[in-house]
């Protein structure tokens, strides 16, 4: 590796202008959410990113219950009874804030805010009271009461889990508390760049968003520094590196939580009957030939939809697997990758346009190629030692000298002839990891699983057509987990522009090709769950049966489902997983909150 410069200077983009379009009013709970955590204020709020969890789903079951029945809240001074107001809406011009309030109780010019907590209290040093970020969202309610002609005094917050109230005065100190809350929140959503995540917060266990914000892979990462970047070999002197410093707390080394579970509970839903047609009855997916329901599934139960060839799809149910946030995704009857529908699911506008900053760089599209290259290199040199039967030494030799130089390649162009080289080396020893049993006898329309080296467009063997099918279901799904974090997919760094080519996905795929889509292959063949039989032949090209593509989705998801272990953060996650964590840490180089891209390399 050549020696790089560690006195590569920090390089934050400067925002002169806020963002456009900036909303009119920021509701206060926004505000609630940025007093607990920054960083959440700025997913939910900036970018418009929301997961539910058991929490929030209780919380908001609470709410319906408390707005079921909304009540008008007459002016101030109108009425001289006792009045309670529910789910009443309020709002500041002065701060631009817009509060929605539980329940007002109200007498004459008098007014108490009461708002409702699905938690419970704070114990403090006197008894219990009221948490930071609850405090500043109650003041809020009391300020848009006091603007709208009320008088104030206190506010109260109603904790549901231990059904205790906490009461605090409408006092200066509080209304302070809560203006300078709202003109910092104000600020980070017009002119900040997303703040750092706790540094090993009992808040980040609770939170819906853990798995996307990834506190603990962030930090581990950013106390990396300069010094861990440069080992990694991302620097090349340019001094355009976004990177920030590492925090107060570098050095200090923490266990990773795994705030996240291995494995999701929603599944892939593989539809490659021709002349299925998709509905949708409620929130269940109705798959029919012709007039017969030939299968239900629940919507809140799969996390993307395939179909390939001549399946129809009704507009009532895209509608709704696009609110739900279900990608659906388009092949043909052969396995090649259309297109996909999705939802309007992010709104991270300035994650995509550092991204295309950044690719019209010269350094970064190298520096990233190099550890994409490398990494695939070292993968597929893996997967030859643990699965050949005896691979030649002179390939293994091959493929380690190649991956060395593509860690110091000068061009992208060099890194193809470098990535050229090892594949060939590779693909001469692929036969070898083949083990479908010698003692079978011969398919009766003629196919066996020899492999003699890589062909497409179309394939021309079994092994080909199943390594096609498999690159494109990968593409597929890195494409999806791009559009997930926000990226767009077309626009690459290693693969070039090409109209209609997934390039983001396919450069972040690269490592993964031998990891999930050869392993998925192999096991498909070595465990028969898909056989000669399972083969047909269209002139030259080679294609599977239908009762063929099932038994590969099969194989596939079964490797999808497989967990592993992530050699920086040592705990295990499906690889479905890993695909997601890898495009999340990709975006924090992009938006320059870590420093190196950690491509996944398995031991």
């Amino acid at each position: 590796m050549s020696a790089l410069p560690l006195s590569v200077p920090e390089h934050r983009p400067t925002r002169i202008v806020p963002r456009e379009p900036t909303p009119d009013y920021i509701p206060a709970r926004m505000v609630n959410e940025f007093v607990y955590c920054p960083r959440l204020f700025f997913y939910e709020w900036v970018e418009g990113v929301f997961r539910e969890s058991a929490d929030t789903l209780e919380g908001s079951a609470q709410h319906k219950r408390v707005d079921a029945r909304p009540t008008e809240l007459p002016a101030a001074g109108e009425s001289e009874e006792k009045i309670h107001a529910r789910s009443v809406t309020l709002s500041s011009e002065r701060l631009r804030v817009i509060a929605k309030l539980d329940l007002v109780e109200a007498e004459g010019s008098a007014a108490t805010p009461v708002d409702y907590k699905h938690g419970a209290p704070r114990e403090g040093k006197d008894g219990i009271e009221m948490w930071p970020a609850d405090r500043v969202q109650i003041a809020l309610q009391a300020i848009v009461l006091r603007e709208n002609g009320y008088r104030c005094d206190e506010a109260v917050v109603f904790y549901q889990k231990t059904r205790q109230r906490v009461r605090v005065p409408v006092d200066a100190a509080l209304i302070a508390e809560a203006e300078d809350a709202v003109a910092r929140a104000w600020d980070l959503a017009a002119y900040g760049d997303i703040p750092a995540p706790l540094f090993d917060s009992p808040k980040c266990g609770g939170c819906s968003l853990n798995t996307i914000c990834l506190p603990d892979e962030t930090n581990r990462l950013t106390a990396l520094g300069l010094s861990g970047a440069a080992q990694m070999g991302l620097f090349d002197g340019s001094g355009d590196t976004p990177v920030r410093k590492p925090p107060a707390s570098e050095g200090v080394q923490p266990q990773i939580r795994q705030l996240m579970t291995p494995r999701d509970d929603l599944k892939p839903l593989y539809l490659n009957t021709q002349g299925f047609r998709v509905g949708k009855s409620g929130g269940v997916l109705q798959v029919k030939d012709k007039d017969k329901t030939v299968q239900e599934v629940r919507i809140g139960e799969v996390c993307q939809v395939n179909l390939l060839g001549n399946v129809q799809i009704s507009t009532q149910a895209v509608q709704t697997l696009c609110e739900a946030g279900v990608p659906i995704s388009y092949f043909s009857m052969g396995g090649y990758f259309y297109g996909i529908t999705t939802g309007l699911n992010t709104k991270n506008v300035a994650l995509r346009r550092s991204q295309f900053r950044l690719a019209d760089s010269e350094w970064f599209p190298r520096s990233l190629a190099r550890k994409l290259v490398a990494g695939k290199i070292r993968n597929q040199r893996t997967m030859l030692q643990r699965n050949h039967i005896e691979p030649q030494k002179s390939s293994l030799l091959v493929m380690k000298a190649m991956a060395e130089r593509a860690e110091q390649a000068e061009s992208l162009e060099s890194l193809l002839g470098i990535e050229g080289t090892a594949a060939r080396a590779y693909f001469e020893e692929f036969a070898g990891m083949i083990k479908p049993g010698d003692d079978l006898a011969p398919a009766a329309n003629g196919f066996k699983f020899d492999f003699e080296g890589r062909n497409r467009r179309p394939p021309r063997d079994p092994v080909n057509a199943l390594l096609s099918l498999a690159y494109s279901m990968l593409a597929k799904d890195l494409t999806i987990a791009c559009y997930a974090v926000g990226f767009d997919p077309y626009m690459g760094f290693y693969h070039q522009l090409r109209h209609g080519r997934p390039a983001l996905a396919l450069d972040l795929m690269e490592p993964f090709r031998p990891l999930i889509a050869d392993s998925a292959v192999l096991s498909a063949v070595n465990t028969r769950m898909v056989t000669e039989r399972d083969f047909v032949r269209a002139g030259a090209s080679v294609a599977l049966t239908p009762a063929g593509r099932k038994g590969f989705f099969r194989a596939y998801e079964l490797r999808m489902d497989s967990l592993v272990t992530h050699p920086m953060f040592e705990y295990r996650v499906s690889y479905r997983r890993l695909l997601e964590i890898q495009v999340r840490l990709l975006a924090r180089v992009i938006e320059g909150e870590i420093s190196a891209y950690p491509v996944f390399v398995t031991r």
